[in-house]
């Protein structure tokens, strides 16, 4: 609601013929840079701008606490050093403004680096008072709805976004200097797939069909690789209507990558050397903190052979598994899955039995063949797929394939995929008619990579739910 005190200081601004909200304002100098180079600036006249964070008057004497992109600092008006002009702003002035200021760089008495003013100029004039301890709210999902209160209230947050952009930077420069392109590829696409997820639809209203936002950009980089590209790659938004928890939001951030000629060992060894490369440009070593507890992204990391693990935890062969089983190991295991399929089945044990002692970085190897329809199968047994997911933290952070080039195979995976998408399963995706096109013109060995930066981001800012790190994630409807 808009204040009727502060919004009685705009008028009065306004009848002192003075724009409260003006165009532009010449900054010469951050707080951040301010506070690191005092030495150099110390008596210079600067011009810093920000939103007054934190206000007190004493006298003929105001200090405010100055918000800007970088930090915060610390703002002087003195009634014997500023200008008239200034005095008469400064009185009407509220936390939640955002000002320019014109000064000296010097210490305060208590050694506090601040700016003495000489000239304080409206630049934004606020009309709502800003929480004091937004922080202390106990409703998490309105500093989401409203995270430009969070990002003014709480630097940790707007570290965790800095974060999240050197991240990405940094996954960029590796893949660039090693030879890949990045790509953009449709977002609206006439056949979903590259994932088993449900798909958000829409109507493209020009050409009067149903269109679907992608599970993933898989399909169309590797058509990428097909026309001739080796290396190739996308940071890209993908769709899952699905549940939001923890580690799900239905929008969320990838990078896909795709190479000629390699397969899912050469990708691990990538993978280790990209993710240990970036811990340590962040942090100055492979080791973190998460939670509580150790993280060492020291290469190489763990191998868990899929199949066999859960074997010797379990008792249960996977690959053996028929859809038929499903409802019986169901109830045996007390699983809980709404799609009665082996697929599904074999998910739910794993998350059962592996997935609660994963912690430090880990490639999961050797999946099911009849889990991976994109995937080429294992070399010397064909009831295993050559798949890696890694896991960092207990949480799926990459998914890699040998990928599968062999047209005639990859039409009888996706016909197989199609039937269980007809028998209930709303996660399969259906078969891709011009894909299969595509890849009969020959497809070369190739490599592929799903790398989650959400989940990663939240890792790497000792976050527990990827809605810290999502500027702006999924909330529920704001009652009214």
């Amino acid at each position: 609601m808009v204040d009727e005190f502060k919004l009685d200081k705009l008028r009065k601004i306004q009848e002192m013929g003075i724009e409260p909200y003006p165009y532009s304002f010449k900054v010469t100098h951050h707080a951040e840079e301010i506070h690191a180079n005092y030495e150099k600036l110390e008596g210079r006249e600067v011009s810093v701008a920000g939103r007054i964070m934190t206000r007190r008057e004493m006298g003929k004497l105001c200090f405010m606490g100055l918000l800007d992109g970088s930090g915060k600092i610390q703002v002087l008006v003195k009634e014997d050093s500023a200008r008239d002009s200034a005095m008469r702003m400064m009185r009407l002035t509220d936390t939640g403004d955002i000002v320019g200021v014109v000064g000296t760089v010097m210490k305060t008495a208590k050694g506090e680096k601040s700016v003495e003013a000489s000239e304080l100029v409206m630049l934004g004039k606020s009309l709502r008072v800003l929480p004091e301890k937004f922080h202390g709210l106990t409703d998490t999902e309105l500093r989401y709805r409203k995270r430009y209160l969070d990002l003014m209230v709480n630097p940790e947050t707007r570290k965790f976004f800095v974060t999240r952009y050197r991240i990405l930077k940094y996954m960029r420069d590796f893949l660039d200097s090693h030879g890949f392109i990045e790509f953009e590829t449709p977002v609206l696409q006439p056949t979903y797939g590259g994932a088993n997820a449900e798909p958000f639809t829409t109507t493209f209203n020009a050409l009067g069909t149903k269109m679907y936002l992608r599970v993933s950009d898989e399909l169309y980089l590797k058509r990428l690789i097909i026309g001739g590209f080796e290396k190739v790659y996308e940071v890209s938004k993908d769709f899952r209507n699905e549940d939001i928890d923890s580690t799900h939001n239905p929008e969320f951030t990838q990078i896909e990558l795709y190479e000629a000629y390699k397969d899912y060992e050469d990708f691990m060894k990538m993978t280790e050397s990209m993710l240990s490369g970036l811990v340590k440009e962040l942090y100055g070593s492979y080791g973190i903190t998460y939670q509580g507890k150790e993280l060492d992204f020291t290469p190489p990391f763990k191998r868990i052979r899929w199949v066999e693990e859960l074997k010797s935890k379990s008792g249960i062969d996977v690959c053996e598994l028929k859809d038929s089983d499903a409802k019986k190991i169901i109830e045996q295991e007390g699983l809980d899955t709404r799609v009665k399929n082996a697929y599904h089945v074999a998910d739910s044990l794993f998350d059962k039995y592996i997935k609660p002692d994963l912690f430090e970085p880990a490639f999961i190897v050797d999946f099911p063949a009849y889990m991976c329809p994109l995937t080429k199968d294992k070399r010397g047994d064909g009831r295993l797929s050559e798949r890696f997911e890694l896991y960092i933290a207990g949480k799926e952070e990459a998914n890699c394939y040998s990928e599968l080039t062999n047209p005639i195979e990859q039409r009888r995976k996706f016909e197989a995929q199609e039937g269980e998408r007809k028998r209930g399963d709303v996660e399969a995706p259906p078969s891709d008619s011009d894909f299969l096109e595509a890849i009969e013109y020959g497809m070369p060995p190739t490599a592929g990579i799903g790398i989650a930066i959400d989940r990663l981001a939240m890792i790497l800012t000792d976050n527990v739910s990827i809605k810290e790190i999502i500027a702006f994630p999924a909330v529920k409807p704001e009652k009214k």
